[in-house]
């Protein structure tokens, strides 16, 4: 664990011996499990460090995270970035939503045998879920990796997002062309682009940006679309 320990440094996140028990024990929990469900096709564990921890968190001194209190992952599939972000932030707390159960499961044993009491798991569809008024505008924060292009990910997303909160959609180096296309839909949801930042790790080559869009309006209630619709039809 070394590699994420000088990482967490560079980031500026004050790590202990149990922050750093707990960020093993994950990683082995999923790499195992990952033998018996389709969690991740990173089995590797230098790389696994690389693309799922420190990857997950480099938005750690975003002031649109330090300032959340809640916060919800979108399609967080096997965890990221929200179990990162919740094992350096214990005082937040963290939805964890995505469509397949059985990821949701194994996220909810290894939080129990791991003590990160922090994490809610929620099962559904964004375009289900974001229409039922106990999540819909709740969170300060939603954060997205690797989901649908920003057109598709705007509809996902915003409709969770308190008025005055963000989105941090995690995106490789195509992002601008994603941006132009995604104008139309994050504007309908009541969105405004912010810009997008990079953070550079040492060494390790990682390309991702952080695309941040802060809510500023409500989102119309014909929005999100039904089941299906955003990722067949996106708003361009």
């Amino acid at each position: 664990m070394d590699q994420l320990k000088i990482a967490l440094e560079q980031l500026k996140i004050v790590t202990s011996p149990e922050m750093l028990k707990t960020f093993q024990a994950y990683m082995e929990g999923i790499l195992a499990w990952n033998e018996k469900i389709n969690l991740t096709a990173i089995t590797d564990k230098e790389e696994f460090i690389r693309k799922h921890y420190i990857d997950s968190l480099l938005c750690y001194e975003f002031d649109e995270l330090q300032g959340a209190c809640k916060i919800i992952d979108v399609g967080t599939g096997a965890g990221f970035p929200g179990v990162p972000l919740a094992i350096v932030f214990p005082e937040k707390q963290f939805v964890l939503m995505d469509s397949l159960k059985k990821r949701l499961n194994v996220i909810d044993e290894l939080c129990k045998e791991l003590g990160i009491s922090n994490i809610v798991t929620l099962h559904g569809r964004a375009e289900d879920l974001a229409r039922d008024r106990k999540h819909r505008e709740r969170y300060d924060l939603c954060v997205a990796r690797a989901v649908a292009n920003i057109a598709v990910l705007a509809e996902y997303t915003l409709p969770f997002i308190k008025v005055g909160g963000s989105l941090l959609a995690y995106k490789g180096s195509d992002f601008k062309r994603e941006l132009d296309e995604g104008q139309k839909a994050i504007n309908l949801m009541g969105g405004i682009l912010e810009g997008e930042r990079a953070v550079a790790i040492e060494n390790l080559g990682l390309d991702h940006k952080i695309i941040i869009i802060r809510k500023i309006k409500n989102t119309p209630m014909q929005y999100p679309r039904k089941a299906g619709t955003p990722s067949k039809e996106p708003l361009k």
